[in-house]
């Protein structure tokens, strides 16, 4: 008699900016027949590759890749949109045999897929032009009078209002992980995490990541919402001349150091991550994938 079929779990892998989360997804994909779905709220938008750390076409060339590059620079996509799009893809990575992997430090796209957020209509315009119209710091004020998080992006206009809007949005959660999961958090001490963050913006820089920047600017405009976070500002004040190259490498890293600590705040509410190092990390999800090989 043949034995049921077991059909693959969704590996979830999570983590600060820079803990080793691509390098772990690809290299267990490529051993176990894994899909890798990013779930990052960066790199969805198209042309965005090098400011965004975005898997490089190498990297994608490896094991099958999706979530990237959904979307135009400025366009809109809410954490309703990534998460219908990724229950899609989990379903249809399965049909294949294979197995997805959930990647991403984006908190609110990994928990609206792992704990099934349900929502309700599309924010509705008047709503919007209301918190359009509002300062960023009545927006957070707001936030704490609804006891709302604010997003990673929390200096982003549009991040949080679209965080409100989603909050508004949504109807209710699974107080439980999706069936079928497992879900593994990136521990790395913070000493090591700084260090990688260092090189890592030093190796944007050395990819054209200026070059990127300036195209990407001069094509959507630099009053697009896509680039007023993260590195994108802090190279158009160089490109103005406003600022020297050595700074602004020097503030790169201070955002990315200030986005992994907000990243982990959001991270460590979930009790359901198992935390490891990355080595760890992958002989753990090495020993619960080898039935599937």
């Amino acid at each position: 008699m043949e034995a049921d079929f077991v059909s693959p779990p969704l590996i979830v892998i999570v983590g600060p900016t820079a803990s080793g989360k691509t390098s772990l997804s690809i290299n267990l994909a490529k051993r176990h027949r894994g899909e890798i779905i990013c779930a990052d709220s960066r790199t969805i938008y198209k042309g965005m590759n090098i400011g965004t750390v975005k898997p490089t076409i190498d990297e994608q060339a490896i094991v099958p890749h999706w979530g990237l590059d959904l979307v135009e620079p400025g366009e809109y996509f809410s954490v309703a949109d990534f998460k219908a799009y990724a229950c899609q893809k989990i379903e249809e990575i399965r049909s294949r045999g294979n197995v997805p992997f959930l990647v991403g430090g984006t908190g609110l796209y990994i928990d609206a897929v792992l704990f099934d957020y349900k929502f309700g209509a599309a924010a509705d315009n008047d709503g919007r032009i209301k918190l359009q119209q509002m300062t960023l710091t009545q927006l957070y004020d707001y936030c704490n009078k609804n006891n709302m998080l604010l997003p990673e992006n929390y200096k982003n206009k549009r991040y949080v209002i679209r965080s409100i809007e989603n909050h508004g949005m949504k109807l209710g959660k699974c107080q439980q992980p999706l069936d079928n999961s497992i879900v593994v958090g990136i521990s790395t001490d913070k000493t090591v995490l700084r260090d990688r963050i260092e090189q890592r913006i030093e190796q944007l820089f050395n990819n054209g990541v200026v070059d990127e920047v300036k195209i990407i600017g001069d094509k959507y405009g630099w009053a697009s919402e896509a680039l007023k976070s993260n590195i994108y500002p802090l190279i158009h004040s160089y490109l103005i001349g406003d600022t020297s190259l050595a700074d602004v490498k020097t503030r790169s890293i201070t955002a990315d150091w200030r986005l992994a600590k907000r990243q982990m705040t959001w991270l460590r509410r979930n009790r359901f991550i198992q935390w490891f190092p990355l080595g760890d990390a992958t002989e753990y999800l090495d020993d619960q994938l080898a039935i599937y090989k």
